[in-house]
């Protein structure tokens, strides 16, 4: 196995990792700024959805980092990117041009972590992850 097949899982989960953790740190810095937002999307409940949405971006993104339970961590932020962009980044509702534009880039943006996300459940953590000790 080359050294590029062995850190490059590593290093993909650890960039993946870091775009999930620094926008949940963001949204919790601006806690009440985001719960602003979601109210503005017409979010039920949006302080508890936050919170919820803010538990799935930490543990996921520790879960990619530590290499701990890596499958299941991806399916979850997969699914949680999905389902937070088709919510909020509805590109589609937007009749003026220069906001369709701006959500589809958003939404291909979130569209293509969520298959790197597929990639991680697919293929596993690499070697340089907790899931491999012990022979596992």
């Amino acid at each position: 196995m080359s050294f590029s097949e062995r850190i490059s899982p590593f290093l993909g989960r650890v960039v993946i990792a870091y775009f999930f953790l620094s926008e949940a740190w963001m949204k919790l810095a601006g806690f009440e700024i985001t719960v602003a937002q979601l109210h503005d999307e017409h979010v039920p409940a949006a302080a508890a959805v936050l919170v919820v949405a803010l538990a799935i971006m930490f543990l996921g993104g520790l879960s990619l980092v530590l290499g701990y339970h890596v499958r299941q961590g991806a399916l979850l932020l997969f699914a949680f990117t999905v389902i937070v962009t088709v919510v909020l980044n509805a590109y589609w509702t937007f009749a003026d041009s220069s906001g369709r534009i701006a959500e589809f880039e958003i939404f291909v943006r979130n569209m293509a972590i969520a298959g790197g996300l597929l990639l991680i459940v697919g293929l596993g953590p690499g070697p340089f992850a907790f899931d491999n000790i012990g022979g596992r």
